[in-house]
């Protein structure tokens, strides 16, 4: 049973992808022998009503999940939701009501809940740094520092707290980064052999942590991205007057919540950071059962 359409934001994320990860969470759990002690207390046919909610404030990602974790336990679930991904909500929030048999409510339940709450986390964090960034352009942006086989559903929860993703993997654009450079011979070798390798659709972005390797970029004008990295607040805005809207200027590293929004009035197009995926605290969220 697909999740219902109206718990997705507008961030779209493929039905593929949560399917494999209800499979493997599910199959992480239940083993080969299933849930032994619902078996063991449950009475096949009881029935069970519960109640998802969100223990504290915070922005939703997750609720796909929660509902396919369920229904792929039990197809006939009832699921009533009471948000939908990307909403912010305060603590104690009702987010989805469930009726169906009492073992796959209880079987599910730490699968959905551990998605629900690590993916709302990740938004929240999001969330807050959007918050930070306001009225100013930049957007903030994940990168591949992500939980192995959790990358779609990590950059959907960036999506749904007001972020933007950058590269989902080695393949849908070119970085070079600073050992690409080392290898290849400089930035003017390096930019030229990319472009005559890069199809049409195909965005190159180069890394450069000093504003004289920003001059061999601009000088070079074979890149459409320029990721400037450990760049502190002077130097980005040099760095922007520099550059005179002619590539996209992406920040990254040491972006933090203390510093995002002198970040975001430097002008960068984007700022990147990994803690967004990889440090984000787990939102406390809860499936309580009605009697």
């Amino acid at each position: 049973m697909p999740a219902p359409a109206l718990l997705y934001p507008s961030g779209f994320l493929s039905p593929l992808e949560i399917d494999d990860a209800v499979t493997r969470a599910l199959s992480e759990d239940l083993g080969r022998a299933g849930d032994v002690t619902s078996i063991a207390t449950i009475p096949e046919h009881t029935p069970a009503r519960a109640v998802v909610v969100a223990r504290e404030a915070g922005t939703i990602a997750g609720l796909p999940l929660v509902a396919a974790c369920f229904a792929r336990l039990a197809p006939d679930i009832a699921i009533t939701a009471q948000a939908r991904d990307g909403d912010t909500v305060a603590a104690k929030t009702s987010l989805m009501i469930i009726a169906g048999p009492a073992r796959a409510v209880l079987s599910a339940e730490r699968a959905a809940l551990n998605f629900l709450g690590h993916l709302s986390g990740i938004s929240t964090a999001t969330a807050a740094y959007a918050r930070k960034i306001g009225s100013h352009k930049t957007r903030i942006c994940c990168t591949r520092k992500t939980t192995p086989g959790l990358r779609a559903l990590q950059k959907y929860a960036i999506r749904c707290g007001g972020g933007f993703n950058h590269r989902f993997g080695l393949d849908d654009a070119i970085l070079i980064k600073d050992n690409h450079i080392a290898v290849a011979g400089g930035i003017r070798a390096v930019l030229e052999r990319a472009r005559a390798a890069a199809g049409h659709l195909v965005k190159i972005e180069i890394e450069v942590d000093s504003l004289d390797q920003l001059k061999e970029v601009l000088a070079a004008g074979l890149a459409d991205v320029v990721l400037i990295d450990n760049f502190d607040i002077p130097a980005m805005k040099q760095a922007v007057e520099m550059v005179a809207g002619r590539l996209v200027i992406e920040a990254s590293g040491g972006i933090t919540l203390d510093n995002i929004a002198a970040i975001a009035a430097t002008g960068v197009d984007y700022a990147s950071s990994g803690a967004l995926t990889h440090s984000a605290p787990n939102m406390d969220v809860a499936l309580d059962i009605e009697i």
